[in-house]
């Protein structure tokens, strides 16, 4: 079966994605990833699956959205596909029209609760169209599945559509006992985004003077946490690492002695997730630091 998986992201450090493509290509399917090219972004890895990439002269906003929903509509009207997997809301659209007219299969994988993330929340418009966009279209799918328990029902409440849970776990990995305890770092491993408790983690260096903080990761908030840090006088001790390739990360991850999981709770996406970090704490044995949310503390 060739299956087509679609995303906004560009793909490099997509551990989510890559354990599903790599999870469907071993089960005997023809999988193929489509994501966005960015002016930054890393060389892909090679993978048993197939990659795309899709150029945008857009990075973010309204016209990086309405650019990409037309670039990825003409990417699938014309791909070899029989299962359309679009992953999250913002993708949705060109796989449900691609599926009703090529008579596909439209499987929706929900990441995240779209409109409920922070960046949306807050602007009451954007919402308002991306709220309208989900009630119309999540119906129409013809399989749904969330990363837990908690997203599945209210999903199923709100959309009359049965919802699946396939939990976000990384591949397993087995390491070797560490023989000291690790020097003193808090590690944040994830996009440097809003509400994510990253400045709180910064000012809290003063209350740890024996600490630094590593930032590994990049997104929309990391000018200003630098900023802080240097108005806090903290540069030398927050370390930004910029994006890690996935396969570098559990070494990394595995340096530093608590991980931090510091959502705040500005929408019901982050109230309800159930993010890789808190995964990849588990399997790097990294003791962490997690929200009191749901289904973290279903975990405990």
């Amino acid at each position: 079966m060739r299956i087509i998986c679609t995303v906004t992201n560009d793909l490099s450090q997509d551990q989510r994605m890559h354990r599903i493509c790599a999870s469907l290509q071993s089960a005997g399917h023809r999988v193929t990833l489509v994501g966005r090219r960015r002016a930054g972004s890393l060389p892909l890895a090679d993978r048993a699956y197939a990659q795309v990439r899709l150029p945008c002269r857009f990075e973010r906003g309204k016209l990086f959205y309405l650019e990409y929903q037309l670039r990825l509509l003409l990417y699938l009207a014309r791909a070899p596909v029989d299962v359309i997997n679009c992953v999250d809301l913002d993708s949705l659209l060109p796989g449900w029209l691609t599926a009703r007219l090529r008579g596909k299969r439209l499987v929706f994988d929900a990441h995240e609760y779209f409109q409920e993330t922070p960046e949306v929340v807050r602007r009451p418009v954007v919402r308002w169209v991306w709220s309208r966009l989900a009630a119309w279209l999540i119906p129409r799918v013809d399989v749904a599945y969330t990363v837990g328990p908690a997203l599945a029902r209210l999903f199923t409440a709100r959309y009359r559509v049965p919802f699946h849970v396939v939990r976000n776990l990384p591949r397993r990995r087995v390491h070797s006992a560490q023989a000291a305890l690790p020097p003193p770092i808090l590690l944040y491993q994830g996009m440097l985004n809003e509400g994510r408790g990253l400045e709180v983690a910064v000012r809290a260096l003063h209350r740890l003077p024996e600490y630094e903080l590593w930032l590994v990761g990049s997104g929309d908030v990391e000018p200003a946490l630098r900023a802080l840090a240097a108005r806090e006088g903290l540069t030398h001790r927050v370390r930004f690492h910029g994006f890690v390739l996935p396969d570098r990360l559990p070494e990394l991850t595995r340096q530093a002695r608590f991980g931090l999981n510091l959502l705040e709770n500005r929408g019901l996406s982050y109230y309800y997730s159930l993010a890789n970090k808190a995964f990849d704490y588990v399997q790097s044995e990294l003791p962490s630091v997690q929200m009191d949310f749901p289904e973290y503390r279903a975990l405990a």
